[in-house]
């Protein structure tokens, strides 16, 4: 260990965060090796380690006998300004070497809030921002992860991009790379030759225009990059890898427990959910593939609680054998079962009773709208009666506390419409009158709402986002309209919707925004802690940049979009249909009753999802 470091860690919190040395992690000799990787996650330890995605990418990379690849978190405050007094650059915590001493820097971006991060990892190394500043193939920077759909505001500091699921596509870039090296190859050779990867995305190959009136008029592939990047997708699950030897945290994680995947993709198709349109097709892992895979890792790692993850988890076929399977192993040994994705609409008392045949987890319900015809504008497909059902089942299984997430701000939505919010939370604390067992410990019915951010590749990325004013104007109308003293109200603050906004719909020249955001400070922006708007308004101002133009503008469906090169599977017709649903509050029927005709089946092999 560094003797700098040694004398920092006493003075810092949660230490362990910081020096490595986990069960499970993977050390090899870096001298052994042609491609030394270091893995960057742009936020905490906490955060970084309760990812899934990046476990499973540390270990398909490492399975690379000639490649080392090693995680990078973001420090704390603290451990920031420490090192900055001990002029200690930002290191892997396998090796302890920094970032400068790597041959590629691979960040894992799941939100737009952690860009300014990005840049910080990068400048605590000693690393140029700008991918035209950094003239040699080596270190070469790339990303990856959900904001890479869009990645034109990230475009002038990552040097390419993997579109879609890594576990195949990183290691055929790594090998790439590793030929690269060996060859001394040129930045510029390697990054056309990498453009004919499917899936990666080179930013610099492609040369946008615009029109007077600020918005994009044409975009242009360059040197034989493809007009079109598609996704990557694991097509087989079950064949993928899966870290049964996952690394055990030293210090306290966001998500300690074992997490299992059910499936990638999402029946339902909601309206404004980008994640499921960009995840499909739909792909399920057998449960028989699960139960063994969940029992190896709780073996491996003494973790006692397994969360059943998907984007909706009590849409898994195979549920109950799953559950069944697993609780042999777990309930014997009290480790909990927790599944944190249900829908109001599917949740039962067989479900019920086999999550709390252990321990009690507590039930959220994302109900979104609050009408029937604000549910059906968006395709959520539930209704006041399953979500009263639902409520019923939890209360009579002793239940006592109940949390409803509503958006504020979707497209049609009216004053009426948040006012029903209020009355269905009266409507559930009547429910829990009626039919709780035991009504000496009370109950809490917990309102949250967000404010809606309209996201590319989704039915409403053309829709405006509200402004702030008016986001704060709907809260308080519901919080006036709420009167039950056992009905805690919570709402996320509108100032930074407006910013993800902003970045989730901007292109490339939002460049000099975000640089300026981080050169006044701004870094770990997704945190309360560090994020202010005003630094963001200036940024905005210097560079003459209007956020209008980017979040609350409405566009029309022939505009030029800034994502328009990435191809996520899900024809734009079918948006622009779904769209169109929205406003004649019609419902679409979710994959597994009809086919919507999407288009996301076609990356796979066979045509046919597991919808």
């Amino acid at each position: 260990m560094d003797k700098r470091l040694e004398r920092i860690l006493p003075r810092v919190q949660k230490p362990a965060r910081y020096t490595g040395g986990e069960y499970n992690q993977i050390i090899k000799d870096k001298n052994s090796v042609d491609i030394r990787l270091a893995f960057c996650f742009p936020d905490t330890y906490e955060i970084g380690m309760s990812n899934l995605g990046m476990s499973i990418l540390y270990h398909t990379m490492n399975s690379l006998d000639y490649v080392w690849c090693e995680r990078v978190f973001a420090p704390w405050g603290d451990m920031y300004e420490e090192m900055k007094k001990a002029q200690l650059p930002l290191y892997a915590l396998e090796s302890g070497d920094s970032l400068s001493k790597f041959d590629a820097i691979a960040f894992s971006i799941g939100y737009e809030m952690a860009y300014t991060t990005v840049l910080d990892m990068l400048d605590m190394s000693g690393i140029p921002l700008r991918s035209s500043d950094r003239t040699e193939l080596l270190p070469l920077v790339f990303a990856g992860g959900t904001a890479s759909v869009n990645a034109e505001p990230m475009a002038a500091f990552i040097d390419l991009f993997i579109v879609g699921e890594g576990e195949e596509v990183n290691n055929e870039l790594l090998a790439l790379l590793r030929e690269a090296k060996a060859e001394a190859w040129s930045k510029k050779q390697f990054l056309a030759r990498a453009a004919q990867i499917e899936g990666v995305y080179v930013p610099s190959l492609y040369e946008l225009a615009y029109n007077s009136d600020g918005t994009i008029s044409s975009i242009k592939a360059l040197e034989g990059a493809p007009e079109r990047v598609t996704k990557r997708i694991v097509s087989d699950l079950d064949a993928s890898p899966y870290p049964t030897r996952p690394i055990v945290p030293s210090t306290e994680v966001v998500h300690d427990r074992v997490a299992l995947e059910l499936f990638r993709g999402c029946v339902r198709g909601c309206r404004f959910c980008q994640a499921g349109h960009v995840y499909r097709p739909i792909r399920a892992k057998k449960y028989e593939t699960l139960v063994k895979q969940g029992i190896e890792t709780l073996k491996n790692t003494g973790h006692e609680n397994v969360s059943l993850l998907s984007l909706s988890s009590s849409d898994y076929r195979d549920l109950m054998q799953l559950c069944d399977g697993l609780l042999d192993y777990c309930e014997p040994r009290s480790i909990g079962l927790s599944l944190p994705s249900l829908r109001a609409d599917n949740f039962s008392m067989d479900i019920m009773h086999k999550l709390q045949k252990v321990r009690k987890s507590g039930l959220t319900f994302a109900v979104e709208g609050g009408s029937q015809r604000l549910r059906d504008a968006i395709n959520k497909n539930v209704t006041e009666e399953d979500l009263l059902n639902t409520c019923r089942l939890a209360f009579e299984g002793g239940w006592n506390s109940v949390k409803l997430y509503y958006m504020l701000g979707l497209p049609t939505e009216t004053d009426e419409d948040i006012v029903g919010i209020a009355e269905m939370a009266n409507k559930v604390l009547h429910c829990w009158r009626t039919y709780a067992k035991n009504k000496n410990r009370g109950v809490k019915i917990t309102i949250s709402t967000s404010c809606f951010i309209p996201k590319p590749h989704s039915p409403f990325q053309w829709e405006a986002q509200i402004s702030t004013e008016e986001y704060l104007r709907r809260v308080n109308l519901l919080r006036s309209s709420i009167t039950a003293r056992n009905v805690v109200y919570n709402w996320h603050d509108a100032e930074t919707s407006l910013i993800e906004a902003v970045l989730s719909r901007g292109d490339r020249r939002l460049a000099d925004v975000i640089e300026k955001v981080w050169r006044m400070g701004g870094r770990l922006e997704a945190w309360t802690d560090y994020f202010t708007l005003e630094r963001w308004q200036k940024a905005f101002e210097e560079s003459g940049t209007d956020t209008w133009f980017y979040a609350q503008r409405e566009r029309s469906t022939d505009e030029i979009l800034p994502w328009d090169m990435i191809d996520v599977g899900v024809r734009r017709e079918h948006l622009i249909r779904e769209r169109e649903q929205c406003y004649a509050s019609a419902l679409s029927p979710d994959c597994r009753k009809q086919c919507s005709a999407c288009g996301a089946a076609k990356l796979l092999k066979g045509g046919r999802c597991d919808g």
